[in-house]
């Protein structure tokens, strides 16, 4: 395709966009972004997305690695979008990437009760409905750190017992209850750490 500028006809520049559509096209994100941050208060980070250009190709990199870049440095906006970046699973370039690195910083970060609640049904849920991608290891990683919760018994169930790759993150849950009994309770692994072994255990020594 070719265009007109100064009177020649001229290749028009070829755009690879690797941002997602709808809800996580850049403009979407950079809009609730500025809304998050103005409900929370918070001084604003200019959000925009990497670039390259060579030629006349021009790269256009994923907007969220820059919402990973904040939530590592204690945006709380940009940790609520990291929260919604889980919960919806958008299919996208680099998808996979994105959605480990996501779960990688959400496990470093100061999540509020109602996040915790939503990490927590999207975690699960995914796992009773025998999804997951290679990403999930991050997930339940991330669930490890925030606790399990009362919702793990009624998820193990009704989960899928012939399916391998459920039943392997299945095993680790169970590993890291037997090992921390309190993250049962809705404490993360951490947590249950520091408040010191639970009654039952000390009960039976």
């Amino acid at each position: 395709m070719q265009v007109k500028a100064g009177g020649r006809a001229c290749p028009m520049a070829e755009v690879r966009d690797y941002n997602g559509v709808g809800d996580w096209s850049v403009a979407a994100i950079q809009t609730r972004y500025r809304y998050l941050a103005k409900k929370l208060r918070l001084s604003p980070r200019t959000l925009q997305p990497r670039e390259h250009a060579k030629g006349d190709t021009r790269w256009i990199y994923p907007l969220m690695e820059e919402v990973v870049a904040g939530i590592k440095e204690g945006d709380g906006a940009c940790v609520e979008l990291g929260v919604q970046f889980i919960e919806s699973g958008p299919p996208q370039p680099f998808g996979r990437a994105l959605h480990s690195n996501t779960a990688r910083a959400l496990r470093r970060a100061a999540l509020n009760a109602d996040q915790v609640l939503r990490l927590r049904s999207r975690i699960l849920g995914m796992l009773s409905r025998s999804q997951v991608p290679r990403e999930y290891g991050d997930y339940a990683k991330l669930l490890r750190s925030i606790g399990l919760g009362e919702d793990w018994l009624r998820t193990r169930a009704i989960v899928d017992e012939g399916h391998p790759h459920v039943m392997e993150h299945v095993r680790y849950f169970e590993a890291v209850l037997s090992r921390h009994p309190a993250v049962q309770q809705g404490l993360g692994r951490d947590n249950a750490r520091r408040c010191g072994p639970s009654p039952s255990s000390r009960a039976s020594r």
